[in-house]
């Protein structure tokens, strides 16, 4: 039989962006058809949806795990992947998201609130972004991000008009039996109730009715707010009730009188939570029928009521429907309460020491500029170059105490700090970057004059604007600007 979860992990894996292609456009009677490589499809978001559909958190006691669709890679002919589809996880209204270092992200407390527990990853580009004036062919492109992946606890705290807080055995969910259509384990014997039950109450006819929610929570014992007993752990369903129902045993068990359990119970909710004591709430005492006159002190109880032959019952509903009424009435704020998001603020360029003379540039932005397919051509180094000059990747590297000869790391790319020139490598047995433009400038030959007496390369060669501490150093505008990428150097 399936149980009561108001506790359990949740792992969130959004999906991953598709890679961008490398194509090139072949067909008969056209020759030089330019690169046709189309985009990749971005990944699905993973959401958190409050459904009044679900009552409890069951569903993940188990099975925790939720992944949102990848996005699909790009192919020639500029077809662009499609995007993946984004993923509702349904929650019940109530619950609570939290890190796991404790955190609060996010309050579902109204049926219909979504919050954004995973971003998928952007979609690649096609080596058709890449195409320029002076990049006629990009034998490369970009990949596609990685989806985020977070682990959160969840916890339930039900959603009630009217709390029923009372001892063990105290008449709690005969009396819910009783005023609505709950049906909860009863017996006579303590801590009956291992699980909160819910029971919606209506009176009036169909023209003027009021209708409202109440909550049996498990017995409370004295030091449950430390602990002790099965209430500690529903203490908090307490919390966003309107009004609450101290219920009194007039006939215990165990011999404590009914201004000692009201004690006890007024005690261990203020240690919980202070506020719950300004709570509206009314003292009733139960089992009058076997207790009668068993209450002599004037003005402990406001009702006696017996949930087993129905004395008192009407009244009781008639005052909890006044209660809820002016609990309603008296609220400053709508109904639906906002939503509470704590999300952090977007990431830009982090670079930070793990070692001596090894220095890790961080953020979202700088991993997804050296994220390139194929960075063993000049073209495609130029490309990182720009990206990483237009973040400011330097200044950071400067301001952070880089050095001469440090090992910097972007995402999979290592390269060598340099003042005037920088020694990329991403693989062993791949020939560095300052050899290649060497090799490249051996190539073009001797510099020749030009008509104006200024000197001038070969038409197609690369301009060194100046000197440079990092990637970005030389190459020219990638033509490939990201708007969400970051802010300009200047």
């Amino acid at each position: 039989m399936a149980g009561f979860v108001d506790e359990a992990q949740l792992h969130v894996k959004a999906g991953n962006g598709g890679a961008g292609a490398v194509s090139f456009r072949r067909e008969a009677h056209v020759s030089m058809g330019g690169p046709d490589g189309g985009d990749g499809g971005g990944g699905g978001d993973v959401w958190l949806v409050a459904s009044t559909n679900q009552a409890s958190l069951l569903a993940f006691s188990d099975h925790p795990h939720r992944r949102a669709v990848d996005g699909r890679h790009g192919q020639g002919k500029q077809r662009h992947g499609a995007r993946g589809a984004d993923l509702d996880v349904s929650v019940p209204v109530g619950t609570t998201v939290r890190a796991l270092d404790g955190d609060l992200v996010a309050d579902l407390a109204v049926a219909g609130d979504r919050w954004l527990a995973a971003e998928g990853g952007r979609g690649g580009h096609g080596n058709a972004r890449f195409a320029s004036n002076r990049r006629r062919a990009p034998d490369f492109a970009e990949q596609g991000e990685v989806g985020e992946e977070r682990w959160f606890n969840l916890e339930l705290r039900l959603v009630a008009d009217v709390a029923l807080v009372g001892f063990p055995n105290a008449g709690k969910s005969t009396l819910i039996s009783r005023i609505s259509a709950a049906k909860p384990k009863i017996a006579d014997y303590p801590f009956t109730t291992l699980e909160p039950h819910l029971g919606v109450v209506r009176l009036g006819d169909m023209v003027d009715q009021i209708e409202f929610v109440v909550a049996d929570v498990p017995g409370l014992v004295e030091g449950a707010a430390e602990g002790r007993g099965l209430g500690h752990r529903f203490l908090r369903h307490v919390e966003r009730a309107r009004a609450l129902v101290v219920l009194l045993d007039l006939a215990p068990a165990d011999g404590r009188s009914p201004r000692d359990q009201l004690r006890v119970l007024l005690d261990e909710l203020g240690r919980y939570r202070a506020e719950l004591l300004e709570r509206p709430r009314v003292v009733i005492g139960s089992k009058a029928d076997v207790a009668p006159g068993a209450v002599t002190e004037e003005g402990l109880v406001e009702l006696s009521i017996s949930a087993v032959t129905g004395m008192g019952l009407a009244s009781l509903t008639g005052r909890l429907a006044q209660l809820v009424t002016e609990a309603r009435q008296a609220e400053t704020a709508p109904s639906r309460a906002p939503m509470v998001v704590h999300r952090p603020a977007p990431e830009g360029v982090e670079v930070t020491e793990v070692a001596p003379h090894h220095f890790v540039v961080g953020g979202r932005a700088a991993s997804r500029a050296v994220s390139l397919s194929d960075m063993t051509g000049d073209e495609a180094l130029d490309v990182v170059q720009g990206r990483l000059r237009r973040l400011g990747v330097e200044r950071a590297l400067v301001r952070a105490g880089v050095a001469e000869g440090d090992l910097v790391e972007i995402g999979t790319l290592q390269f060598v700090y340099h003042r005037d020139e920088v020694l990329v490598s991403e693989a062993p047995g791949r020939r560095l970057a300052a050899d290649r433009r060497k090799d490249s400038r051996r190539r073009r030959g001797p510099r020749r004059p030009s008509d104006d007496g200024t000197s001038s390369g070969d038409p197609g060669a690369r301009r060194d604007p100046g000197a440079g501490g990092h990637p970005g150093a030389g190459g020219e505008h990638d033509g490939d600007a990201d708007p969400s990428a970051g802010g300009s150097s200047r």
